[in-house]
């Protein structure tokens, strides 16, 4: 069984129409998997629906909390993209043994249709957790990053590898 936790973030962004204001009304993950016709054992929680700008140390132990709690030994965290490394580098820093933690997010939103990169992302992230073996990682663009060696690039919009010169 894979756990995946919704902490919130571009993923699960709806548009107002009137304002043109983004806001949180619930998580697309089940209408995603349903649509991806996707056939893993899952179970979805909501554990928050933040903005990762507005995440705090607080939120990032609640996170802690339920994946050193669950059963699976597959964790799935959609997050913001702004700050997911650095839950990232919070979750590797609780030392939770024996789990692969993939966190994902989108820079456009799933509502948005065609245009999100979300659907994609949650793709590549569910078959990282089935493969990748115990430890923490960021997926985004359809690779994979250890926590300690990715970074979103703010000029491109997307994330890269670090390199230790």
């Amino acid at each position: 069984m894979i756990q995946v936790f919704v902490t919130g973030g571009t993923f699960d962004k709806e548009y107002n129409y009137l304002s043109g204001g983004l806001f949180f009304e619930d998580t697309h993950i089940p209408k995603m998997l349903e649509r991806g016709r996707c056939t893993l054992q899952i179970n979805t929680k909501t554990l928050m629906m933040v903005d990762s700008l507005e995440m705090t140390d607080a939120d990032r132990e609640i996170i802690a909390h339920n994946c050193r709690r669950t059963e699976s030994s597959q964790i799935l965290i959609t997050h913001g993209t702004d700050k997911v490394v650095e839950t990232a580098a919070y979750l590797a820093s609780e030392k939770i043994e024996h789990k692969t933690i993939v966190l994902t997010g989108a820079m456009i939103p799933y509502a948005f249709g065609t245009s999100s990169d979300g659907f994609f992302n949650l793709g590549s992230a569910l078959a990282f957790v089935q493969t990748l073996p115990p430890g923490v990682y960021v997926s985004m663009n359809g690779r994979y990053f250890h926590w300690d060696q990715v970074r979103k690039n703010t000029r491109t919009g997307y994330f890269e590898e670090l390199h230790n010169d």
